[in-house]
């Protein structure tokens, strides 16, 4: 880590909750589009951590933001995207600063960024204002060794959407579910993918459901849907949340569901694969009017989920990164839809 400061802000936290589920049997009460927790849920206290607000060491913020991306690349973490068009956002773990990067051509919000080598990919983009937006047409690239912005490949025209889960194995970018008209409906169960050598796209096998407004993670061959909607529901603008976890095999192209879903339904998470866990953390849903701040971690291997200690303030719409044996959250929006936008980052150690 570098020397930027970590203060702490709020009550300490004196334990967390682990959640195990066992599988919903007949009867139980399920999420079904409502927010709300299984009743097929054990818990008891073991975690202590805390998550901490860390400052810059000169005062410098990132540009407020949301429906955008967060990611590491090397030492540097990246906040790129959003409505509007925002700079890049760049902090430097080594001087514990930030610093401004260039603007994108266009608008890109509501994407999961793929990180190979020194590029940062952007696909499954939305761009257009709220709530129509509309499917960006190409891949776009942020090179962070040159500092610059890059228009790649034409994404087929009959496989464009946004709000995508996005992941790279081997040559391969992943693409999976997503919307066409934004906030509108027309949620897709499709799965594509990219090959970064040849420039081809590949159809695969629709998702056993629908669902956007979420990040896949790649654990041991398999990637992961988890949490998200389907958004334009009838129910409420921010409902339709999704509960069960879709597992795509990369060497069968085919889908399972696993049997417990997330413990909290939510939209607008962010995820990532950390120390053997599938972790998910913050949201938007119906159930309340603050971005959710729980942190969920999902073991592939035995299909469990535990609690870990909350955000020290809920947010949706931006990433989570693993680094030098911790994890950060940084920018999105405090509360479900579009504002606040906030420019705090968090860090919890593993």
């Amino acid at each position: 880590m570098g020397s930027g400061i970590i203060r702490y802000r709020g009550h300490l936290l004196v334990a967390a909750t682990i959640w195990i589920l066992s599988g919903c049997q007949d009867g139980e009460k399920t999420q079904s589009g409502s927010g709300e927790i299984s009743q097929n849920i054990a818990s008891e206290t073991i975690d202590a951590r805390k998550w901490q607000y860390v400052e810059s060491e000169d005062g410098s913020q990132p540009v407020a933001r949301h429906e955008a991306a967060f990611v590491n690349v090397g030492s540097k973490f990246y906040l790129l995207g959003g409505r509007g068009i925002r700079p890049v956002s760049i902090y430097d773990t080594q001087s514990g600063t930030w610093s401004k990067g260039p603007e994108p051509p266009i608008e890109l919000h509501h994407f999961q960024p793929v990180v190979v080598e020194d590029r940062i990919y952007i696909l499954g983009a939305l761009t257009g204002g709220w709530p129509e937006e509309t499917p960006v047409g190409h891949i776009y690239t942020y090179d962070t060794a040159t500092n610059t912005w890059q228009q790649g490949d034409a994404i087929p025209e009959a496989r464009r959407r946004g709000s995508t889960g996005n992941v790279l194995s081997g040559s391969k970018i992943y693409m999976l579910c997503g919307i066409k008209n934004g906030h509108i409906g027309d949620h897709k169960d499709w799965a594509d993918s990219y090959d970064l050598e040849t420039g081809s796209w590949e159809v695969l096998s629709d998702a056993p459901r629908t669902r956007d407004h979420f990040q896949a993670v790649l654990a041991d061959g398999l990637i992961y849907a988890v949490a998200g909607r389907n958004t334009g529901s009838s129910e409420t603008p921010f409902g339709g949340t999704i509960g069960p976890v879709d597992a795509y095999h990369i060497a069968t192209d085919t889908w399972t569901t696993l049997p417990n879903p997330i413990p909290t339904e939510r939209a607008g998470t962010a995820a990532t694969f950390c120390n053997g866990q599938i972790l998910i953390a913050g949201g938007e849903s119906p159930v309340q009017e603050k971005a959710h701040s729980e942190v969920e971690a999902l073991d592939p291997k035995t299909g469990t989920w535990q609690a870990w200690p909350p955000l020290n303030e809920g947010r949706h719409g931006t990433g989570l990164v693993s680094f030098d044996d911790s994890l950060y959250i940084a920018s999105g929006c405090g509360n479900r839809g579009g504002s606040p936008e906030l420019t705090t980052m968090e860090r919890l150690e593993n």
